[in-house]
């Protein structure tokens, strides 16, 4: 694992690519994964109730379970792939950039291809009426997750569970990037060994 997640420059956006056509559309509003995303998992399950290819109490069933794989991949993609790969136009930039509000989300273009990746190994287990709903329930998982990720770095956390994940998130960056590596959740960590306590202050 990179030595580089240790250096860090506060308070600042930096400077991903030489050129500026690269360097704008590396830039992400966090409204953009809700304005893209909610439409097409909408229009998803929509379809799927209206045409009956599945039922209200199937989406009601493997919307969670969707939720809930989606934290085990958020773990797994952030601790093993994103650290383990981090490069400087990558999660590295991250690290040594945490207060850049432009970079806080995932990039439309990687989370499409990870979405279609996952939609069609899905679609291979020829069960659509168990599987839309279930990608759905993922699709709203990574949602929460790009929401929180943005909340612990630039909103304002009112309640104890959120000024816990914003502590658990800090140290992270700011202790131990070894360790906290769930973002929208700190249950993974506890179970896993990779918790980190800190203080919410």
């Amino acid at each position: 694992m990179s030595d580089s997640f240790k250096d860090y420059v506060r308070n600042t956006r930096g400077r991903m690519f030489e050129s500026n056509f690269l360097e704008f559309f590396s830039k992400v509003h966090p409204t953009m994964p809700f304005i893209f995303w909610i439409p097409v998992i909408t229009g998803t399950v929509g379809y799927a109730l209206l045409n009956g290819v599945t039922t209200a109490v199937l989406c009601l069933a493997m919307i969670p379970v969707g939720f809930l794989t989606w934290q085990f991949l958020e773990y797994f993609i952030h601790g093993k792939l994103f650290h383990w790969l981090p490069g400087p136009t990558g999660h590295g930039f991250h690290h040594k950039y945490p207060d850049d509000d432009t970079r806080l989300v995932m990039p439309l273009p990687v989370s499409i291809t990870l979405a279609s990746l996952i939609a069609a190994g899905l679609w291979l287990v020829q069960r659509p009426d168990l599987m839309i709903p279930y990608w759905v329930g993922i699709v709203v998982g990574y949602l929460w997750y790009d929401f929180l990720h943005w909340s612990t770095h630039h909103g304002e956390m009112r309640t104890d569970w959120g000024k816990a994940l914003r502590a658990h998130h800090m140290a992270h960056h700011f202790a131990d990037y070894e360790k906290n590596y769930g973002i929208s959740h700190m249950w993974m960590d506890r179970l896993l060994g990779t918790l980190l306590k800190r203080d919410t202050k």
